[in-house]
């Protein structure tokens, strides 16, 4: 360990900078937060599928890492490209948050009590799938922006709801706003929605023990198989692809759903927790058997 203070990479947003420094303080050691400007920042008109998807939120801070400008980095794991990195490794998962969609609406209104014609926000192909099989009445709406800027949407009248992520708005202490959070089993959320992924230098061995404290194996098996899911599958981590894993005694259950502009696809399977790559290969072959590349490529 080094006596100067850990360099944590971090977006300036208030969601990247809680858990950047949740992450640090979980560490053990004296740290600063640096601030990384990324692409996905800087453009906040044109939508996330025209620019490279939740990825470009991503390489300026892995640069900065690489460049030795920076020591550790905090990401939201879902947004996270599959492939893996050069020079970079995964050193820790923390627990995993609330993997769930939730809506903040209007009036305290839920998703089944939303009057026909509702406009509701979503950043994500995936999830305006989801909101047109369960509310085909609903409009559904395309928005950029960090999540104070979501809501006030809502709180400012242009939207009736939106939905974000639970696991960001109770790490932001904005539990209280949600009026409706989906069952993950149902609503099924993005592949490792709610977790964190801290990042170091391959070679870097400074702060393993304090990393492999914060790392939860349970948690990391369940990310890892689906995101092997979503990288078996071929597709972007902005892609209309869901999957949600969960720890049964030695096995690990998943489910996944695919989902086009006229139809979509679920698939259930389970492995062993010991190889979470296994069920994620096999259930992206199933599903590509079942015609899962053509229903991704109609786009939503």
């Amino acid at each position: 360990m080094t006596d100067a203070p850990v360099r944590v990479g971090t977006r300036a947003s208030k969601l990247a900078l809680s858990q950047s420094a949740w992450a640090a303080r979980h560490l053990g050691v004296e740290f600063e937060l640096v601030h990384v400007s990324t692409h996905g920042d800087r453009d906040q008109t044109s939508p996330l599928t025209q620019i490279g998807g939740t990825g470009v939120f991503v390489s300026a801070v892995r640069e900065a890492l690489l460049s030795g400008e920076v020591d550790v980095v905090v990401h939201s794991l879902k947004d996270l490209p599959t492939a893996e990195p050069d020079g970079i490794r995964l050193a820790a998962v923390p627990p995993r948050e609330s993997p769930s969609d939730a809506l903040i609406a209007r009036d305290g209104l839920t998703l089944e009590t939303l009057p026909a014609g509702a406009s509701v926000g979503t950043g994500s192909p995936r999830r305006a799938a989801q909101l047109r099989l369960q509310r085909p009445d609903l409009d559904v709406q395309p928005i950029r922006g960090n999540i104070d800027t979501r809501i006030a949407n809502v709180s400012e009248g242009r939207l009736d709801a939106v939905v974000l992520a639970a696991a960001g708005l109770n790490r932001l202490g904005l539990t209280d706003r949600i009026t409706d959070e989906f069952d993950p089993t149902v609503f099924l959320p993005a592949p490792a929605q709610g977790a964190l992924a801290v990042e170091v230098r391959e070679d870097d061995h400074r702060f393993d023990d304090a990393l492999a404290a914060l790392d939860c194996p349970v948690t990391r098996a369940a990310v890892v198989a689906e995101r092997q899911l979503l990288n078996s599958l071929e597709a972007g981590c902005s892609a209309p692809v869901a999957a949600y894993a969960v720890v049964d005694g030695a096995q690990l259950r998943m489910q996944a759903g695919t989902y086009g502009s006229t139809a979509h696809m679920l698939e259930e399977a389970a492995g062993p927790m010991e190889d979470p790559r296994q069920l994620g290969r096999r259930m992206a072959e199933t599903m590509l058997g079942r015609g899962a590349r053509d229903l991704l490529s109609e786009g939503i």
